[in-house]
């Protein structure tokens, strides 16, 4: 019995990867992929600092623009300023969330200091990603063009340089333009049993 249990599943195992193989062979092209993390759940920054860590071990220059969280000391700004910062530039251009600050004009100047910074970043064709951190919550706000961000990625962007945007409420046109685009969804959160943001999980 066991035996036929192996053999079908050798059998059924050889049938999966020759389907894998004939839809590789497709597969040969690279491109500089704009990437959108997007959704309720948490897990948008996590994901798009897991991408910057595999450019740092593949030895490929990288940059962070926090839209946001700039005035945090989070682990991931610890680590890539500490240990990292001859491969990933790092630059915090938020000043908190638009409910802290309570400051409109304040807000669209920092989110327009951060996308300058980031047009730099992503012009450069030695950087090979860059991450926008939070930048959806700007877009979200109208604090900038999306416009502007979408004509700037298509036609500004180098060919194989990466951006990646975070954040809630991505907009529809972002979405419809970009390559890969993931929702994190909120099944549970501990935040709602009256858990606060802690080292190491949320920041």
């Amino acid at each position: 019995m066991q035996t036929d249990d192996n053999a079908r599943h050798a059998e059924k195992m050889a049938k999966i990867k020759a389907a894998r193989d004939r839809m590789m062979q497709d597969k040969q092209g690279e491109k500089g992929l704009v990437i959108v993390h997007t959704g309720k759940g948490k897990g948008k920054s996590s994901s798009g600092f897991g991408m910057i860590l595999r450019c740092i071990a593949h030895g490929m220059p990288c940059a962070v623009v926090q839209f946001i969280k700039g005035g945090w000391d989070t682990g991931e700004r610890r680590l890539l300023t500490g240990h990292f910062a001859d491969l990933c530039q790092f630059h915090a251009m938020g000043e908190g969330f638009t409910w802290e600050t309570q400051d409109k004009a304040r807000d669209i100047a920092a989110a327009r200091a951060g996308w300058d910074k980031a047009k730099a970043l992503i012009r450069d064709p030695s950087i090979r990603m860059v991450l926008l951190d939070e930048i959806n919550i700007a877009l979200r706000y109208d604090y900038l063009d999306l416009e502007e961000v979408l004509v700037f990625l298509r036609d500004e962007k180098p060919p194989l340089t990466h951006v990646v945007l975070t954040g809630r409420n991505a907009k529809p046109d972002l979405i419809a333009a970009a390559d890969l685009v993931t929702e994190m969804e909120q099944v549970k959160h501990p935040f709602r049993d009256g858990i606060k943001a802690q080292p190491g999980v949320e920041f």
